[in-house]
């Protein structure tokens, strides 16, 4: 009880909401739980933070039923105007992240059921409020339970390649971060693995093995402004061959979850394609938070 709360509230502060929020998120079971109710939580801790926790608490009693795709848009919508304050659900995303990194204690039966309600509510959730490090999170930590032999069959097989994909990785950054640097371009550049469950949807979307699928990595560029955003994106197309149709300009035309970055796919000289990303840290942060970094940036 008191190592999941703490694990949400710190989950919560990682985001870098406020301390109305972290507060709320050490208290977010204590309705539910306890003896303690809304107006005792009101009066040690103030209106905002027992309307929060209440929030919470409404969220984790609603009961899902049916997983038809129009049922889970339905509840999806549900669980968003039930927020009056979008920190509900910002705590409830916490609480669930929380929750599956310790299901391995859970029986079968509730590994499957939480990570399905996972899968179709709190991911695409997480997703339409632009937090993309969470919901890769709650996808491969659903997937491992939704499907454990297809996870175990691509950590396996990117495990006997890891030697090969870091040795690409390191050259490819070495790459861009030297041209980068000769042109004056203040720049991090770091290559990454794309998450399990991205590898997995492709290979049953395209019917092909993980040995098939070629872009397995992607690369992210990080920048001071935007100018310097499409001077790289210049630079990389100098340097690496385009692959037509994988361009994508996020930064003149943002999703609607207010997410921004360049994306190109290039081939480099080993004749294996992979993706750039190129985007301000401004846009890193709300790409990774979403509107979690709205509260990062008032401090």
């Amino acid at each position: 009880y008191v190592t999941h709360v703490i694990a949400a509230a710190e989950i919560t502060a990682e985001m870098g909401l406020d301390e109305v929020s972290i507060v709320s998120a050490l208290l977010h079971d204590c309705i539910e739980d306890t003896g303690i109710s809304y107006e005792d939580i009101k009066k040690q801790f103030g209106q905002t933070v027992a309307d929060i926790v209440e929030g919470v608490t409404k969220l984790t009693r609603v009961q899902y039923t049916s997983k038809e795709d129009e049922q889970m848009e339905n509840m999806r919508k549900m669980l968003m105007a039930m927020a009056k304050d979008i920190r509900v659900i910002l705590i409830k995303i916490a609480d669930r992240l929380h929750n599956m990194r310790t299901m391995a204690y859970l029986s079968e039966e509730k590994q499957r059921t939480k990570s399905l309600e996972t899968m179709e509510i709190y991911a695409p959730i997480a997703h339409r409020l632009g937090m993309q490090k969470i919901k890769w999170e709650l996808e491969d930590l659903s997937l491992l339970y939704l499907d454990p032999i297809g996870y175990r069959e691509i950590t396996n097989k990117l495990n006997e390649r890891m030697d090969i994909l870091k040795e690409f990785m390191t050259s490819v950054e070495k790459k861009i971060k030297t041209r980068l640097d000769d042109w004056g371009i203040n720049a991090t550049v770091y290559g990454r693995i794309k998450h399990i469950y991205s590898i997995y949807r492709k290979m049953y979307s395209q019917k092909k093995g993980l040995e098939e699928i070629f872009d397995l990595c992607a690369f992210r560029v990080i920048v001071d402004n935007i100018t310097e955003c499409y001077n790289v994106l210049g630079h990389i197309h100098e340097m690496f061959k385009l692959v037509p149709g994988r361009f994508k300009d996020y930064i003149s035309t943002p999703k609607p979850n207010m997410y921004q970055s360049i994306h190109t796919t290039v081939i480099g000289s080993e004749g294996i394609p992979f993706e750039v990303q190129i985007r301000t840290w401004e846009m890193h942060h709300t790409a990774e938070y979403g509107v979690a970094a709205h509260w990062k940036y008032k401090t």
